[in-house]
């Protein structure tokens, strides 16, 4: 299944963006809610509205200030657009010092509008957090950021798909998880597992292995279809500890392209991302002809048709 370019207002690193098409094949046809808990950037609640293949969608973060910001993109988009116009133009001085300044206020008031300018501006696009909960990333001092044109055109591309059929949360994942029924989809990209002993400055709180088995197994009980994108491998490096084999699962590796790191190395590394189906969803996907083949546990081969 190919796209065409999506709008991509939360430039988000790690986002799914490039991967959904490939993560789209394995949509049923017919959802009644898509849900992300791990929304970030919505990479695949977007392509899943453009495709028209949810009737509605939830998306969840635990960041409040990412979802205070989906919420703006969704409802309110030209306002959103316009502060962010004038954020963009009154950095022009002095880029550097604005943005150390507009990061302070944003630690002490959580605008939307700030959280916004400071990743578009913030290196690599990748949030960092203090000890305490603040934003402390620093600014990518060779660009100014996404120009105000268009950042209009991505913050209102995505609201003309979301807008009257999204709602946004800032909870557990556990707690939107009870949620979802068996006509609903869950799509599910949650911190990667392997830096989650300790504290990972990129996240507020970390996702808890055996916590995610748990939640996985439940879904399972209750015949709720989800996806799951998880561990991987970049050339003889394995990420991520790999899901039981309890659960059932039916493992996908989606190529994700050289890393930037075997770039930077001059090396030819591919990474390869995990994805894994529920039971119920795999089971009904079965039935898709020129889709895919498998053996419940084993990888899965992607077959040359397509939907």
């Amino acid at each position: 299944m190919k796209l065409k370019n999506l709008p991509h207002p939360i430039p988000y690193q790690g986002s799914k963006r490039n991967l959904a098409p490939d993560i789209l094949r394995y949509f049923p046809e017919s959802i009644d809610i898509l849900y992300e808990p791990f929304a970030g950037s919505a990479a695949m609640t977007i392509a899943a509205a453009e495709a028209g293949l949810a009737n509605s969608f939830y998306i969840n973060d635990l960041n409040k200030p990412l979802v205070d910001l989906w919420h703006e993109i969704i409802n309110r988009p030209a306002q959103l657009a316009t502060k962010y116009e004038n954020l963009w133009n009154e950095q022009l001085a002095n880029p550097k010092e604005f943005y150390i300044t507009v990061r302070g206020d944003f630690n002490r008031t959580g605008s939307p509008h700030l959280f916004l300018y400071l990743l578009a501006r913030c290196v690599k696009a990748s949030v960092r957090y203090n000890a305490r909960g603040e934003f402390n990333q620093s600014p990518d001092n060779r660009r100014n950021g996404m120009k105000p044109q268009t950042m209009k055109t991505q913050i209102m591309g995505a609201s003309y798909y979301l807008k009257g059929k999204t709602k946004t949360a800032s909870t557990n994942y556990r707690d939107v998880l009870k949620l979802a029924k068996p006509k609903d989809l869950v799509y599910m990209d949650p911190p990667y597992q392997g830096v989650c002993g300790n504290r990972d400055t990129r996240y507020l709180e970390s996702v808890q292995f055996c916590e995610f088995v748990e939640a996985l197994a439940d879904l399972n009980t209750r015949k709720i279809r989800y996806i799951v994108s998880y561990d991987g491998r970049t050339g003889d490096k394995s990420y991520g500890k790999i899901l039981p084999g309890e659960l059932n699962l039916s493992l996908i590796e989606l190529e994700a392209g050289r890393s930037s790191q075997a770039t930077l190395l001059g090396r030819n590394d591919v990474t390869i991302e995990s994805l894994y189906l529920s039971p119920s969803l795999a089971d009904e996907l079965a039935h898709v002809p020129n889709l895919y083949r498998y053996k419940r546990g084993e990888q899965l081969c992607l077959m040359e048709g397509s939907r």
